[in-house]
């Protein structure tokens, strides 16, 4: 009696709504299944897990953020590596501005900026008007100085719910799409909205013309095309603005890479999985699955999963480890040499030549 009255009546703190999963292609056309990520050369880290996002700095010198919360920075072989800065919070997505400062997303405290040396670390803004940044995510800095910054979920911060899993996992079970992308204008310092109501707003990309942001929609498996000039648009409601560039894929997006020759790059750091899907429509269920012990949450199986796309949407790169073992998979950094695989959790940085 007390074990269903648990199951029924234990508060939790996602609000689940209903929403329509789209039938899983499951792994077909461009996405046929390969093995072109298996067997990575691995860059040992020396201890440090998840290098969850890979840039290179105007010094030549390779960045990465790890699960510790350290900011790496090394040679493109792995070699000299050394603790560029710590944010006392966890940094996602970053980018370089033109002065060569780190622009740092960080899930805790907002948008940072890094000095090149990392010794001196200013916050640039925390919060739309009073509205605090909760999960700010990933971050691209445009030729004009402004910065887009996705906000993954304005409900569930990652300070309050035990980190960045733990609340990413409650904002696409609730899926009531509270995620956002702003702009922040350092000649100005304000920071505005251009576009709202993304399920767990993730990955973000510059067009290379800087008229269009592309997006990842975590939580219901695309990717978005939103003008720069937006402003406070609502993407569940119909605009000319705002438009799908590539829906209904066979994982969860999570990171955006410019690559050569007009290539983006995105990971599926993690498969469909047809439980959730059949959630989708049964809010108390998703309730319920809270209720159970972590063990039996219905997670993806591991899958490493990356592929690039131009900026019309058409698939031109595609790399899969069916066996998922580099975990996570979240984007690729591609050099002329090699292509750098960036991941959520993996115990090393893995890369392969790029052929």
């Amino acid at each position: 009696m007390l074990l269903v009255a648990y199951l029924f009546l234990w508060p939790v703190p996602i609000q689940p709504v209903v929403w329509a999963a789209p039938a899983a292609p499951g792994y077909v056309g461009p996405h046929a299944v390969n093995t072109k990520l298996a067997n990575l050369q691995i860059i040992d880290l020396k201890g440090e897990v998840g290098p969850e996002h890979i840039l290179f700095g105007a010094d030549g010198k390779l960045y990465t953020t790890v699960a510790s919360g350290n900011i790496l920075r090394m040679n493109a072989d792995g070699g000299g590596q050394e603790v560029f800065a710590n944010t006392g919070g966890r940094v996602l997505g970053f980018d370089f501005d033109a002065k060569g400062n780190l622009i740092a997303a960080d899930a805790v405290k907002g948008l940072l900026s890094i000095d090149p040396d990392g010794k001196t670390i200013t916050v640039l803004t925390d919060k739309v008007g009073s509205d605090p940044i909760r999960y700010a995510d990933g971050v691209v800095v445009a030729k004009n100085g402004k910065m887009y910054l996705s906000e993954a979920s304005t409900r569930f911060a990652p300070k309050d719910w035990g980190g960045t899993f733990e609340a990413s996992v409650l904002d696409i079970l609730e899926q009531a799409s509270t995620g956002r992308i702003l702009e922040y204008d350092p000649a100005t310092q304000a920071t505005r909205i251009v576009a709202k109501g993304l399920a767990f707003a993730n990955g973000v990309a510059l067009s290379q013309d800087e008229q269009t942001l592309f997006v990842n929609e975590t939580g219901k498996y695309r990717v978005w095309k939103i003008a720069v000039a937006a402003n406070n648009l609502d993407v569940t409601q119909p605009n000319p603005q705002a438009s799908v560039l590539l829906d209904n894929l066979p994982g969860y997006p999570d990171n955006l890479m410019r690559g050569l020759d007009g290539k983006i790059w995105v990971g599926l750091a993690k498969p469909r999985n047809p439980t959730i899907d059949k959630l989708a429509a049964k809010p108390w269920m998703r309730s319920l699955t809270l209720r159970l012990p972590r063990a039996l949450w219905p997670i993806p199986k591991a899958y490493g999963h990356v592929f690039a796309f131009t900026e019309d949407g058409k698939v031109v790169a595609d790399l899969q480890d069916p066996t998922g073992a580099y975990p996570e998979t979240t984007a690729i950094t591609e050099t002329k040499d090699r292509l750098y695989v960036q991941s959520l959790h993996a115990h090393g940085l893995g890369w392969l030549p790029n052929k």
